[in-house]
């Protein structure tokens, strides 16, 4: 079975692995260590004899000029940055909700043993997991803070001339809250000697931009369980049904029954006798994935099903966005079909299209629709649901499966998504998806307590009704119009498409 993973190797998707050499930060790239403070107070020791005795005031000050110039030695032996090579490496590709590790690299010729403090440049959308693990070649690691502390092994001079490095590494974990091309910043190093009495800041300017993808765990798990229905294990074994469609398969003698526009006169005059043209059912259609990520998507909601995803940054969980699970049950749905044989096809919406992708298949064409999905954005205006019919049926002629995913709009009239997948109806089969809001259903399964409740009680049910109503317009019409709660999308999106395969209803 091909998956996620093996259609698309970590080594593509993976964000690209950086390296430089660091340069000195700031005017003054550097500051005093905390044991040089200690020694300065040491030298106020005497000023106890010099209660007795003034020279011993010079003392002070030759102590201090002492303190000093060991700080001035300890500082000329530490490594200039630019000595200093900073590596940043990725597990594994990003994926939105889960949880990948960064290894940073640091490649130093030194004289003496370091202290390596490291700070990378991370944006809000890249959350770090609180546990931090870092490692080193020697002894080992420990971590403050955000900042990974790592230490390289003293370097022999004569290691250092025959051009040895040192290295050492520090590993830590990071969970994407949001998909799409997000900028990473640079890195930050302090560095001290093992008497701590000097130290040198430098920056390692490791910029680059990586992709967050959509949550691929989901679309693999998705794909297993496609593996261990009926419905594909009849595909696998290409099971015919005589008679029906009009793909050709092959030619026989004329029976009893047989329509008379089957008859294949050429073959009937080369073999003197009747033959008929034998048709299977059609295995190859189109499915066309609309996805609306207009304002109403951009709302975000709980799963609403037990072990769904949510993102949890230290102890505090967010949630997706409706969109978000979309976009998964999207990526879902489409390897799953194209597993099966068909075409898939990708059309994202707000008041414009949103990389709109023609129907193809094979790995290729799945790696196109998970860089599409990746960067889809919700907007905050309405979306032009009749554009997007538009221009669905200006691309697509032939019959095929629609699966729009959307959420209803609470107005008085009809909505206008409502409206526009009615036009598709004449032409192809539509599987109609609302993403539902599962706060409503949890206000209406409580029993009400106070007035307040009550309102909010009698506003969830009417809620409810009418989008219920709203769909059953929509299915009298000849639409599979379905709501499901954001946790269970993906899941529903592959049954109804089961069906849809199992009934032959294209």
């Amino acid at each position: 079975m091909e998956d996620l993973t093996q259609a698309n190797p970590a080594s593509r998707l993976a964000p690209a692995t950086v390296s430089t050499r660091a340069r000195a930060s700031g005017r003054w790239p550097g500051a005093f260590g905390s044991r040089f403070f200690v020694a300065l107070v040491l030298g106020f020791l005497w000023v106890g004899p010099a209660w007795w005795d003034l020279r011993f005031l010079y003392a002070i000050a030759g102590w201090d000029v002492l303190v000093i110039a060991a700080w001035l030695n300890d500082w000329l032996r530490l490594p200039r940055p630019e000595q200093m090579e900073v590596t940043r490496a990725w597990s594994r590709p990003l994926a939105q909700a889960e949880t990948s590790e960064i290894t940073l690299q640091i490649r130093c010729a030194s004289k003496t043993r370091l202290k390596v403090s490291l700070d990378d440049d991370l944006p809000p959308a890249l959350a770090r997991v609180s546990e931090l693990h870092a490692g080193s070649l020697d002894q080992g690691a420990t971590t403050q803070d955000d900042s990974q502390r790592i230490s390289l092994p003293a370097m022999p001079h004569l290691e250092c001339a025959l051009g040895t490095v040192g290295t050492a590494s520090a590993t830590y974990s990071v969970r994407p809250l949001e998909r799409g091309d997000i900028q990473v910043g640079g890195t930050y190093l302090r560095y001290q000697s093992p008497l701590k009495l000097a130290e040198r800041w430098c920056f390692a300017d490791l910029k680059q931009v990586v992709r967050s993808y959509p949550n691929m765990q989901e679309a693999k798990q998705h794909t297993f369980y496609l593996i261990r229905s009926r419905q594909i294990e009849l595909e696998k074994r290409l099971k015919r049904q005589r008679d029906a469609g009009r793909e050709f398969e092959n030619l026989r003698e004329y029976r009893e029954g047989d329509e008379p526009r089957d008859i294949c006169w050429t073959a009937t005059a080369r073999r003197g006798k009747l033959i008929t043209k034998v048709h299977a059912v059609e295995r190859s259609q189109t499915v066309q994935i609309v996805i609306d990520a207009g304002r109403l998507m951009t709302a975000k909601v709980m799963p609403g099903c037990e072990g769904a995803s949510k993102i949890r940054t230290g102890r505090a969980a967010a949630t997706l966005t409706k969109l978000d699970y979309a976009v998964m049950g999207a990526l879902g749905i489409a390897q799953v079909a194209l597993y099966s044989g068909d075409k898939v096809g990708l059309l994202a919406y707000g008041r414009k299209r949103q990389y709109p992708l023609s129907p193809g298949r094979g790995t290729p064409h799945l790696r196109a629709i998970l860089e599409s999905l990746a960067i889809v954005r919700g907007e905050f205006s309405e979306a032009d649901h009749a554009r997007a019919a538009d221009s669905l049926l200006k691309r697509q002629h032939r019959r095929s499966l629609v699966i729009w995913l959307t959420d209803l709009a609470e107005t008085a009239g009809t909505p206008e998504v409502i409206e526009s997948a009615a036009r598709l109806l004449r032409q192809h089969l539509v599987l109609f998806v609302a993403i539902t809001q599962p706060e409503l259903h949890e206000l209406a399964a409580r029993r009400p307590s106070s007035e307040g409740e009550m309102y909010r009680y009698v506003a969830a049910l009417e809620m409810i009704q009418r989008r219920e109503l709203l769909r059953r317009r929509l299915s009298q019409q000849g639409a599979i119009a379905i709501e499901l709660e954001p946790g269970r999308l993906a899941a529903g999106l592959i049954t109804q498409y089961l069906e849809v395969k199992e009934r032959g209803m294209l």
